[in-house]
């Protein structure tokens, strides 16, 4: 999926499911289990054990029907070895402008993280795709809404504390994608091997969302 193909299915789902710490073994059917459920973005984070290898056999088998992309990208070796290895975007959780123009200059998408109003305009004038607000869970959605204010030209994507309760609200207030990761990506369903309850997931946020 190219990079086009890649933000228009953001723009259609608003969902980028976050991948973290999920074993190997596991990997390509959680990729199954999200795309059956309608969520087509996904990103596994760095600070994955094996995730280089992971975002590598995900592009293989699934990067013709999903964007993947490298969560948890904290410096420019990271985000160089993270693309060698496949991955189609970048999400980081600090703001580090030195790989948001080495991507830009690359062509990748990059959602760099950012909190204060100050670190929002930086990330956006050094070629953010969009930005993240992090920690959007304790921050809350309030907060999000006042900064949209007098920010509304920079696209804005809330990560952490998104449910299927709230995700319309997140959405109404113009985020432009909503980064998932707990509520969608359940540890403990994974490891009893129950995919199927991601699917349900995927098809619940999806619904609640259009709702």
């Amino acid at each position: 999926m190219n990079r086009e193909q890649g933000l228009q299915e953001i723009e259609r789902t608003r969902i980028v499911a976050i991948v973290r710490g999920v074993q190997e073994a596991h990997i390509l059917s959680v990729a199954e289990a999200l795309h059956q459920g309608g969520v087509t973005v996904m990103e596994v984070t760095l600070n994955t054990p094996g995730a280089l290898t992971m975002i590598s056999n995900l592009q293989k088998q699934w990067g013709d029907r999903m964007f993947i992309g490298a969560g948890t990208v904290l410096d420019l070796e990271d985000a160089k070895q993270a693309v060698a290895a496949g991955a189609a975007f970048l999400v980081t959780p600090n703001l580090d402008e030195e790989v948001i123009r080495w991507s830009k200059q690359e062509g990748i998408p990059i959602f760099p993280g950012a909190m204060t109003p100050t670190e929002v305009v930086k990330a956006w004038k050094a070629g953010a795709t969009a930005v993240k607000i992090f920690p959007s869970a304790s921050l809350g959605l309030p907060y999000i809404k006042e900064l949209m204010g007098p920010l509304d030209h920079i696209p804005m994507m809330a990560v952490g504390g998104v449910t299927e309760g709230n995700i319309k609200q997140f959405l109404s207030i113009g985020c432009y994608g909503l980064g998932i990761g707990g509520s969608l990506i359940n540890l403990k369903e994974i490891e009893a091997g129950n995919f199927g309850w991601i699917t349900n997931k995927a098809a619940q946020l999806l619904a609640a969302s259009r709702a």
